[in-house]
């Protein structure tokens, strides 16, 4: 059985006192005996060598401890708290005894008790492993007990920690959408009938793919205010994406009045300019899609997309010099889009950079190949056909 990372800096704390010489040599032997098998993995076999020198000194409050360190490790959790609590009964200074013990009382779903001292320990302790596992519990703890803000903070405060954690990941997940869940909950029993729920509920139509009802459920807002910022924008981006799927061009014509919209009520509204800008660059209408990119630039600078946008139409419009800094950008802002390696491939091959056209293309096809079959495509993504040409002409990287 492999150790908690946790588990193994508790045990690496819990050293045996001093005794005399004499039965300091036996425990010695058996507790090296223990330790060796620990290492093995086997903890059944080193439970019984410890049990066994609990019970010829039951007054060594390390024994105990180590003995429920072994306890939880195994998900015997009454039998860790028993040996913890007497641990601390005999020496009340041991090292982590309290946040072990809140571990296992928050395993038995007693969180009420475990609290005070998950919270000290997650807050006090430098210790990397201890911290990540009195936080998971911790999270546990203020769910359970209906303090889901406190239990959104942790979350926070542990992907910040360890990003790349899975396991983090997992319970944040779950963390953070029933803080949402429960948050549109109150907005129903607070204001039922306010632009705000009905928004919420167009919103939840529109993830869930539903555009018809999305579309009605947002043209209702505009009933209530028609001047609601916003609005007019998600409509627009429900019937983009809702002519992805059905390719009915009048889909694409009511978007675009709809971003247009959008821009009357709130010329700062980035978004709107971007999405006006790509359906004239899909168009071919390279001025007008250069004029609304730059236009989503200069209120949001660091706009990933709008970056992308502009610097493909100044690749195609020949001017591969001006887009270098935009696909940088773009992909300064998001280094996974393989759409951004693409066009910057194309606008180092224009410039006859050999070496970074390779490389560029190196790094496109490495994402591009990667993704998921399942992936939901995007107006973003490289099609198979823009591929083939720049792959089967890089051996020859000048124009």
């Amino acid at each position: 059985m492999r150790f908690y990372p946790f588990v193994v800096a508790v045990l690496s704390l819990l050293l045996l006192p001093a005794c005399s010489p004499a039965q300091q040599t036996e425990m010695q032997r058996a507790y090296a005996t223990a330790q060796k098998a620990l290492a093995a993995g086997d903890t059944d076999g080193a439970l019984k060598i410890f049990e066994r020198l609990s019970r010829a000194n039951p007054d060594i409050a390390e024994i105990h401890a180590t003995i429920g360190v072994i306890y939880f490790q195994q998900g015997n959790y009454p039998e860790a708290l028993k040996q913890l609590n007497e641990a601390k009964r005999l020496k009340p200074a041991l090292p982590k005894l309290d946040g072990l013990i809140a571990m296992s009382q928050s395993e038995l779903g007693d969180y009420k008790q475990a609290l005070p001292n998950l919270e000290r320990t997650f807050r006090a302790t430098q210790d990397e492993p201890v911290k990540r596992m009195s936080g998971l519990e911790l999270e546990r703890a203020y769910t359970a007990l209906q303090q889901d803000s406190k239990a959104v903070e942790v979350a926070l405060e542990l992907q910040r920690l360890f990003p790349a954690d899975p396991e983090i990941l997992y319970h944040n997940e779950r963390i953070f959408g029933n803080f949402a869940f429960l948050t549109v909950q109150k907005l129903v029993a607070v204001a039922p009938d306010s632009i705000w729920r009905q928004q919420a509920a167009a919103e939840a139509k529109e993830s869930e793919g539903n555009f018809d009802d999305a579309i009605a459920a947002y043209r209702q807002i505009l009933v209530l205010d028609p001047k609601h910022r916003g609005i007019h924008y998600r409509i627009g981006r429900c019937l983009r994406e809702r002519e992805r799927h059905t390719h009915h061009p009048e889909d694409l014509t009511n978007a675009m009045a709809e971003f247009q919209q959008e821009l009357k009520l709130n010329p700062d509204n980035a978004n709107a300019s971007y999405e006006i800008g790509e359906i004239h660059r899909l168009a071919g209408e390279n001025d007008a899609a250069k004029t609304y990119f730059e236009a989503a630039l200069k209120i949001y600078p660091d706009f990933p997309e709008a970056n992308l946008g502009l610097g493909t139409v100044l690749v195609t419009t020949g001017q591969p010099a001006k887009a270098l800094p935009y696909l940088k950008a773009a992909i300064a802002a998001d280094p996974n889009d393989d759409a951004s390696w693409y066009r910057l491939s194309l606008a180092e091959r224009s410039l006859g950079h050999r070496a970074e056209q390779e490389a560029a293309m190196k790094k496109f096809l490495k994402l591009h190949n990667n993704q998921p079959e399942n992936r939901v495509e995007s107006v973003r993504d490289v099609s198979r056909q823009e591929v083939k040409q720049p792959i089967s002409a890089s051996s020859d990287v000048a124009p």
